[in-house]
This record gives structure tokens, sequence and C-alpha cells, in this order.
């Protein structure tokens, strides 16, 4: 079967969704693929992106009291090796350093996959009295995790997170920070990225290695499949034990404290490309755009009607620049009027504002929405609180639009073979009762690929009656199945 194109060039979204999405990656300038398999180069159009996320978690990060700090790539892997747990869930994914500076080293260095053991032993120095708790600290970095299998900004060998890590004197303490957490990571999502989120508790196959529990945002992408987008992480006393972390009570006991971890990575970036992008390309929210409006002036054959609409534009994005509008100027007459809509949509800025001799006339421009190609008319005047008001529509009408295609791809099934029914049409999300053991969790994957992705919050303390769907076992709750990436 031979592939359509849209009119940009782009596989379309609907016939090969992964085929469209590199190509969206490539030709919307997010990202270059670099010599290293697994690797890629973050452009311009991404990493702006990433610094609106690290913007908005920052601040809230430090409103709570947690303080960036960085700690060293390279990890002694006797370090690693030390929390068993931890080695084994990440021990297939280690790059290991044996050699440098021209000799073979004492002891092998692992890349950063993530900074639990380096940071836990440097903790264990930190903290001796319940007077130095809670501790709370965040790092922005990168990690290397060797993927076997990689995919631009979903799956990469090397990619940029933040992780948070903090320390506490009861259990409890702790499970605030880690439920805290997920809080930040859903209304990112929900607020900035406009994406409808499902956020809840991890099966214990899918927990993280050395962790008590833990906690996702769980992505229902267009194809019906799921993506991790965020973790959080409750800890327990399992890596106090295994690095020695110990402080003295009020009683001059010697105590082991509990901890958390939590994070999300440049893997959201894909997340909001998958959610929001068309055939004609990216789709961006407003409020993580890199330009929310770019002011268009119109070609014209006649020279002094296209230096006036010039003018006009200049003055708009003047005008707009003073709102605090992040706003672009496309004074590039070389291309076709065609030629330069077609980039600014395929790049995904929300809103264009074209000035022609007929805008001119009226004292007006065209307003054109990204999100569904609307237009609309918005005086010169009008300006200071129409733009606004259109950029904030946008953004909320992208966040309804998440929600229902994330209601269309989730299903109620209570037997395997309705289970199975629902899978083998498309994939999608299926909400289930459960039995919750690893056993089951295990042969459910063996015959479907599906695995559980989260057991939401509201449905946490909801015991349900009757059997599990699959091994027919005393359900304990409703989880939802899914394929993910």
């Amino acid at each position: 079967m031979s592939k359509s194109f849209s009119k940009k060039g782009l596989t379309k979204k609907s016939e090969n969704i992964s085929e469209w999405y590199q190509d969206v990656v490539t030709k919307a300038n997010l990202a270059d693929y670099s010599d290293v398999k697994g690797s890629i180069i973050i452009k311009p159009n991404a990493y702006a992106i990433w610094e609106k996320v690290q913007s908005v978690l920052d601040g809230w990060f430090k409103e709570s009291g947690v303080r960036n700090a960085y700690f060293p790539l390279f990890i002694p892997y006797s370090l690693i090796n030390k929390e068993k747990e931890h080695m084994k869930g990440f021990s297939p994914e280690l790059a290991v350093v044996e050699n440098a500076g021209g000799e073979k080293l004492a002891e092998p260095l692992v890349v950063r996959p993530t900074s639990e053991t380096i940071m836990y032993k440097t903790f264990a120095d930190w903290i001796q009295s319940y007077r130095d708790l809670p501790l709370k600290i965040n790092q922005w970095c990168n990690v290397v995790r060797w993927e076997k299998r990689t995919y631009p900004f979903l799956r990469t060998s090397e990619f940029l997170w933040q992780e948070g890590h903090t320390v506490h004197v009861k259990f409890e303490e702790a499970e605030a920070q880690a439920l805290q957490a997920l809080s930040w990571y859903k209304a990112f999502y929900e607020d900035y990225f406009a994406i409808s989120v499902y956020a809840g508790l991890k099966s214990k196959g899918e927990t993280f290695a050395g962790a008590d529990h833990t906690y996702s945002i769980e992505l229902v992408m267009p194809d019906g499949k799921a993506l991790q987008a965020a973790t959080s992480h409750h800890l327990g006393d399992n890596f106090a034990k295994a690095f020695n972390i110990q402080y003295l009570d009020d009683n001059s006991q010697s105590v082991h404290p509990f901890q958390t971890s939590w994070g999300l990575s440049t893997r959201s970036i894909g997340g909001l490309i998958l959610t929001h992008g068309d055939d004609s390309g990216l789709v961006l929210p407003p409020l993580v755009a890199p330009y929310q409006a770019v002011v268009v002036p119109v070609n014209n054959k006649d020279e002094a009607i296209q230096a006036e609409c010039l003018k006009a534009a200049q003055k708009v994005t003047e005008d707009l620049k003073r709102l605090g509008v992040r706003v672009m100027l496309d004074d590039d007459f070389k291309g076709s009027l065609g030629f330069r809509i077609n980039k600014w949509e395929l790049e995904g800025v929300p809103l264009r504002l074209e000035i022609g001799g007929r805008e001119l006339e009226d004292k007006s421009v065209q307003a054109v929405r990204r999100d569904n190609f609307a237009k609309s008319k918005v005086g010169m005047k009008e300006l200071s609180h129409g733009v606004p008001e259109l950029l904030m529509a946008i953004q909320k009408s992208l966040h309804e639009k998440s929600k229902e295609a994330k209601l269309a791809l989730t299903h109620e099934a209570t037997t395997f073979e309705e289970f199975k029914a629902i899978l083998s049409e498309k994939k999608a999300f299926v909400r289930v009762p459960w039995c919750e053991e690893k056993s089951c969790e295990d042969a459910i994957k063996e015959a479907t690929k599906a695995t559980p992705r989260v057991l939401e919050m509201d449905l946490i303390s909801e015991k349900v009656a009757g059997k599990c769907f699959h091994c027919d076992n005393p359900a304990a709750r409703k989880w939802l199945f899914a394929q993910s990436y």
C-alpha cells in the first residue's frame, strides 16, 4: 500500500502515526538525529518548550522548599550495585566506562541512569539529626539508558529530565511528598500542555526498582497506546538501609528515614507532539509555545502597499510584545505567502495574524487559529484583549479535545474475552477488575502485550466485588490496562 502525504509532505497521521511523528520531529525543526544511535540533537524549537517546562516546575518546586543541586555524571559501579533491586532494574540499560585517560580504570564507572545511588551516599553524610530533615533536593540534568529500540523524545539513549529526591522523618510525610509531586505533574500536563491524563498507582510489576510503591502520569496517545509521562516513587526506607542513611531522633535513637524520588523528562515533548499534532504538522498550546503568535504582512505586487503592510505588522508586533505575548514578525517576502503560512502551520504556532491590503483599509488583522484553522477579524484597537482571548480559547479547546479523545479510547471489560476483543479491534485503555497478582500480570502481558498502566487515584480505596477479569481469583480493584510505548 502506497503512502499518502499531506500538502506539507508529511505522512498522514491517520495512516501511519509512527512515520507521521518522525516527519514532524524533523520537518518542524524539533530535533535532528546525531551520529550516536539513540541520541538526538534537540533544536531551539523543542528546547524552548523544555525551558518552559523547567521554568514552571522549578517555580513550583522552590515554593515548597525544594532546592536545586548538581551531582556527578559518573557513578562508581559499586554504588549502583549497592541496592540489589535497583541494580536488577537498571542493569540491562547501563552504559559503563572501563577505560579513561588511556588507562583501564581500577573500578568501572556507570554513566548516570538516575541519581539515587550517588545522591544517597552523600545524603548519609549530610543527615545526622532529625533537625536536618526534611531534605528536599532536585537536579536538572541528563541521564543515559542504553535503549535497544529508540524513538525521538519518546525513548532515547540520552535524555534530559529533572529528578527530585527528598528525605523525611515519617512514612506519612514521604507519602505526602510523593503525592504532591504527582499533583505537580498532573497540573502541568493538564494546565500547560493541555493534555488530559490518568494519574494514579502503578502495579507491583511496574513499580520502580527498589521503591515501596510508585505513582504515575499516563497519557492516552491517539493510537490508543499508553505513554508513561512522569513518575513519583515512595522509596520507603529501602535505600536508607542500603546506603546507611540514619539520623538521631529526639530520643537520641538512630533511625532510618523515609525517601521519595520523582521525575519528568523530555519524553513529555513527544507526548505533546503526538497528542495535538495533525496532518499539517505540530500544534502547540499557547502557554508553552515558543511563539504564541506570528504576524504575517501579506505579499503584494504593489511595493507601496506591501511596505504599508509591513509597517502595520511591525506596530502590531511591538504592541503585542508590550502585552507580554511571545510574538514573531515574519517579514521575509522572498517566500510566497503560501510557503510562509505552511512553515508556521508546520511548526505549530498557535495564532497567525495576517495583514494585507484589505486589513489596512479596515484597520484590522485576520486571525487564524492553528488548532482548528478558524478565521476571524480583530480590529487593531481590540488587539490588547482580542489576542489574549483567542490564545486562551485555543488552550482550552486543545484540553477539551484531548479529554474527549482520552475518553473515546477508554473502555470497560469484565472478562478476558471482552478485553481481548476490544484490543483486537484497536489499541485502547481498558478498565477491568483485577486481582493485582504479579503472576496474573505476567500472563496478561504474554498473551496481549498489555500491562496495568495505572490504578486511578479516585479508585485506589474503592474495592470491587467479583472475579479478576483474567484468572477468576477474587478481584481487588479496577485497573487501566493498555499496550505502551
